[in-house]
């Protein structure tokens, strides 16, 4: 072999060799690259938001009292009504016809009576008459002057007059009860003749009027609702009936600050504060999964200011403040992360032995493998994150608090100063404890 030969030769094995190696060092592993944030103090609040609808604190549905024809209707929907203010009236003819009957008759029954007290005066005057001539008899009698027959016929006849005395007193009372039944009947009845005429009991507007002039109103009975004429909305006192999921119903408070939204109002907020939690589920069939069941519980929030133009049943949204922090630790949740850990007798966190780190394992591959466990060890998921020490990742177990909008309150665990990974999803998701890392946060906002 020639000498150029030669050097051409030393001269492929040594590009070839270059290209090699900066392949190497260009694919040797780097690290991940992440985004961080450090760890501070803000002030924090837990909310919970639920959905629903507008409704008056005070409702009132008109119905019938008594049956009968709508002779004049004086209201329509939208109305504003003030308390005794006419709403309708339902035909009185047949009633007041019953009330002429029952004046008719107690009236009668008066008269009735008048005439027995007037019997029993009369029959008192008869026992008198008896009474002077049983006297006259018997003065007669001590001086031989009638005989024994007229003095027994005096005697009787008093007897006879006391007896109907008593006769015709008795009497009396039992028309006074008739009376007085009588009487009742026609209260009776003037008071079902005072229901046909309608009005307003509280100052509102009219929400619903379900009737119309001519039609007939019909009265409930025990199995039978009767008619709603009229549903009237006392909109000077609003709240919102929200559903609230039963995982955040412990944390609501009676009185906890709420602000409300309504969509029929945008960009504007209310105030408010919860006043009433129901203690019995309402229970409805979750959208697009067959057979699975949300179980929600009713939620009121009064409403401290009013609302402009607001009607019952629009659609709102409530956040309830159930928790406020002030200047707490506190990380950023897409920073949280669950693993599984073992921890040995006294509860310490047993670290796994450094291994090769361009193996990375899953979120779910455990440090120690479950037949590794000694005596003593335990196995739990728990809540964490990544933080860079040295230019690796390595997972703190945390103790969190309360939820923020952004943000979880860390009990223990963190201090300020730390930084924490944060992101990319699937890095932070991925992410083993020792894996290496360089933090990139120029594609942060």
């Amino acid at each position: 072999m020639s000498r150029k030969n030669i050097l051409i030769a030393i001269g492929v094995v040594l590009v070839g060799a270059a290209v090699v190696a900066a392949n190497l060092y260009f694919k040797r592993d780097k690290g991940l690259t992440v985004t961080t944030e450090v760890i501070k103090s803000r002030d924090l609040e837990a909310i919970v938001s639920a959905s629903g609808k507008i409704q008056p604190k005070r409702l009132v549905n008109i119905s019938a009292d008594t049956p009968g024809r709508v002779v004049n209707l004086a209201v329509n929907e939208g109305d504003r009504v003030k308390p005794g203010q006419f709403l309708l009236q339902i035909d009185p003819k047949s009633l007041s016809t019953r009330v002429q009957g029952g004046d008719a008759s107690l009236q009668a029954a008066r008269e009735t009576l008048d005439q027995m007290r007037q019997s029993v005066e009369t029959a008192k005057v008869q026992l008198q008459q008896a009474q002077q001539n049983l006297t006259r008899q018997q003065d007669l009698w001590r001086q031989q002057l009638t005989t024994k027959e007229s003095l027994d016929r005096a005697i009787n006849d008093v007897k006879q007059a006391e007896s109907s005395v008593q006769e015709r007193e008795k009497q009396i009372k039992p028309q006074e009860s008739r009376i007085a039944q009588e009487r009742a009947s026609l209260e009776s009845m003037r008071y079902d003749l005072s229901k046909v005429r309608i009005e307003s009991p509280i100052d509102g507007i009219v929400t619903k009027r379900n009737i119309q002039e001519g039609e007939t109103a019909v009265v409930g009975t025990m199995n039978n609702a009767g008619t709603v004429l009229l549903q009237l909305a006392d909109m000077g006192v609003i709240q919102a009936e929200v559903e609230v999921d039963e995982t955040n119903v412990p944390n609501v408070r009676i009185g906890q600050i709420a602000k409300i939204t309504v969509d029929a109002i945008p960009d504007k907020s209310f105030k408010g504060h919860v006043s009433e939690i129901g203690n019995s589920p309402i229970t409805a069939a979750t959208a697009g999964a067959a057979g699975t069941q949300a179980t929600n519980f009713k939620v009121v929030v009064l409403l401290d200011e009013p609302i402009p133009e607001v009607r019952p049943g629009f659609t709102c949204t409530a956040d309830i403040t159930t928790a406020t922090r002030q200047a707490v630790v506190s990380v950023p949740i897409p920073a949280v992360a669950v693993r599984e850990l073992v921890y040995d007798a006294n509860g310490q966190v047993i670290k796994e032995p450094k291994t090769d780190k361009r193996r990375r394992p899953s979120a779910v591959e455990t440090s120690v493998s479950a037949q590794e466990l000694k005596p003593g060890q335990t196995r739990k998921e728990t809540e964490g994150v990544f933080v860079v020490r040295d230019a690796k990742a390595e997972f703190l177990p945390i103790k969190m608090g309360v939820a923020g909008d952004k943000y979880f309150e860390v009990l223990s665990g963190l201090k300020a100063g730390d930084q924490v990974i944060t992101g990319p999803y699937n890095s932070v998701r991925g992410m083993a404890d020792g894996d290496a890392v360089k933090i990139d946060n120029t594609k942060k906002k």
